[in-house]
């Protein structure tokens, strides 16, 4: 029953998260707000949505290992395997600059994180924690990102008009619209419910560990809406909008999602997600390193990433 029960958990965050995006991303064109702000926040922050629930949900219910698990895994996922899909689907060049300086804002997000969990080696305290205060932290440097992503969405303003002066669009229907949203939304909280109860009854069957739940099942699960996104992306040949979404979904993820649950409740570090934060940290900087040297990446590029995460899970299982 739990097997069943999670696989309804996942398909409702699957079409939640669709519809979510849909319905926001719908109100917002109506609104005249910039495609690059829909982009960047509403498609990003709507596919990572279940990562959030889930993590909040884990955290509410003292599931730390499943909160981070989550988090460290689903990023490790959307830069390896689902960059790695979206680039053998349909190279990917990174001409935007705004994706460009994105990909330095996960990284510095990242190796945030990693000081912030090091209680024991930088502080000499006897346990890993991600305090309220750390959350906070976390939190501010969203704050920080968002006023970015906002003075951009300002300066492109003026071509937004002009756009909107030279193409006529029909009137939204706004009643469907916001069905749309409010509804994703619903199945969004239902559904990282199901995940986060019946994953961890799973794991305790098998064995496993909150953590190892948390790096495989929670963190394929809810990184599916991203899969699906940018592989339809890619299939369109909008590679800026593919890779913003997965770099805008691993910010979110690490600044919202850890903040916001770290916030609810502090949240224990175990010892064995630092190698998994290190390698997401050293992934980070590989997919900078494509974005910044031949501003694209390629299907080479994308097989190396694909391969990087199936030796990736190997490993994990077989740690546990």
């Amino acid at each position: 029953m739990s097997y069943l029960l999670l696989i309804l958990g996942i398909a409702l965050l699957i079409k939640g998260a669709d519809f979510f995006v849909e319905g926001a991303s719908s109100i917002a064109r109506a609104l005249h707000v910039s495609p690059l702000l829909i982009g960047l926040t509403i498609v990003a922050f709507g596919t990572s949505s279940p990562e959030a629930t889930v993590s909040i949900i884990a955290a509410l219910e003292e599931n730390a290992g499943v909160a981070i698990g989550n988090v460290v895994g689903s990023n490790i996922l959307n830069i390896t395997f689902v960059v790695g899909i979206t680039a053998l689907i349909n190279p990917l060049k990174v001409e935007s600059e705004t994706i460009r300086k994105e990909i330095p804002f996960t990284l510095l997000a990242s190796i945030a994180l990693l000081i912030l969990v090091s209680d024991m080696t930088l502080q000499s305290l006897e346990a890993n924690f991600i305090t309220r205060s750390d959350g906070f932290i976390f939190l501010l440097f969203f704050a920080v990102f968002l006023y970015y992503i906002f003075e951009v969405a300002r300066n492109s303003r003026e071509k937004i008009k002009e756009e909107a002066s030279v193409s006529k669009t029909s009137s939204p229907s706004w009643g469907k619209n916001s069905i749309y949203t409010i509804g994703g939304l619903v199945a969004i909280i239902i559904g990282g419910d199901l995940v986060v109860d019946h994953a961890t009854v799973i794991a305790y069957s098998f064995g496993m560990s909150e953590t190892l739940v948390g790096l495989t099942i929670v963190a394929i699960g809810t990184s599916l809406p991203e899969l699906i996104t940018s592989i339809t992306a890619a299939i369109k040949k909008e590679g800026d909008i593919a890779l913003g979404n997965i770099v805008g979904s691993n910010i979110f993820n690490i600044l919202f999602v850890l903040g916001a649950a770290s916030v609810i409740s502090p949240l224990a570090v175990d010892s064995k997600i630092f190698v998994d934060l290190i390698l997401m940290i050293v992934l980070t900087l590989i997919l900078l390193v494509f974005s910044r040297t031949s501003f694209r990446v390629g299907r080479r590029e994308g097989t190396f990433l694909v391969v990087a995460y199936i030796l990736y899970m190997i490993y994990i299982i077989i740690r546990n």
